[in-house]
């Protein structure tokens, strides 16, 4: 087997586990979608380590790690939203019956814009130690952890269909945006330099006794820790 293949395999197993998520997105299980979400990103983490190791990239390979990751952390979180608000909705009254048939739809702008994201990022030289706009896989894990949450403790309540199609467009507009955010990247483990990053790691740790709701809310404190050091720096 050639050196060069085993990156494309890793990555391939990304998309695999994608596929497979958003399989379970569809039969309404959000708890097993999130883990093999979780399972694409271990992929999605380990395919560049590995091609940076054994010194070997490719076009081919820059391309199918776009596509899996589209697959992972674009249409498998909006299969996650659509079939929540299918079943939110279709329990719903009011003016939410006259629109069950069109509402969930509006959870694939989430996958056009994950898209979009990743086609910049490819492009973007500015990328290097941190990221502009927020990565998919940060805003495929949130949504995941959301409505798996929401089905996990069984919570609803009057107009959370509408909170959730806010948040699809305030996700798709973080994933364009030029807002920097930081990377979990570290040239030296000092803290001068890394201030931000270990402010976030240590306020991260009583979020993990939320349960499956501390991962959500890890990467919505990421996007705002993000933001306030943007303005500070500024």
């Amino acid at each position: 087997m050639k050196l060069l293949n085993i990156p494309n395999i890793i990555t391939c197993l990304n998309l695999i586990s994608g596929c497979i998520a958003t399989f379970w997105a569809f039969q309404g299980d959000y708890r097993m979608a999130l883990l093999f979400i979780i399972i694409g990103a271990v992929f999605d983490f380990f395919d560049g380590m590995v091609a940076r190791l054994l010194h070997v990239s490719s076009p081919i390979g820059k391309e199918l790690d776009s596509l899996a990751d589209d697959i992972t952390f674009g249409f498998a979180p909006s299969a996650i939203i659509f079939s929540y608000l299918n079943e939110s909705c279709a329990a719903a009254n009011s003016t939410l019956c006259t629109l069950h048939s069109i509402l969930p739809f509006v959870a694939f702008i989430l996958a056009a814009f994950s898209a979009l994201r990743l086609a910049k990022f490819n492009l973007d030289e500015r990328q290097a130690l941190g990221f502009i706009g927020l990565p998919t896989p940060a805003n495929a894990l949130f949504w995941g952890a959301l409505i798996g949450g929401l089905q996990g403790y069984d919570i609803h309540f009057e107009g959370i269909e509408w909170c959730i199609i806010a948040g699809i467009f305030i996700s798709s507009y973080l994933l364009i945006s030029e807002i920097p955010m930081f990377a979990l990247k570290f040239k030296t483990w000092g803290w001068k330099g890394n201030e931000i990053k270990y402010i976030f790691l240590l306020t991260c740790i009583p979020m993990l006794f939320l349960g499956i709701f501390g991962l959500a809310a890890i990467i919505a404190w990421y996007v705002i820790l993000s933001a306030v050091n943007t303005y500070m720096l500024n």
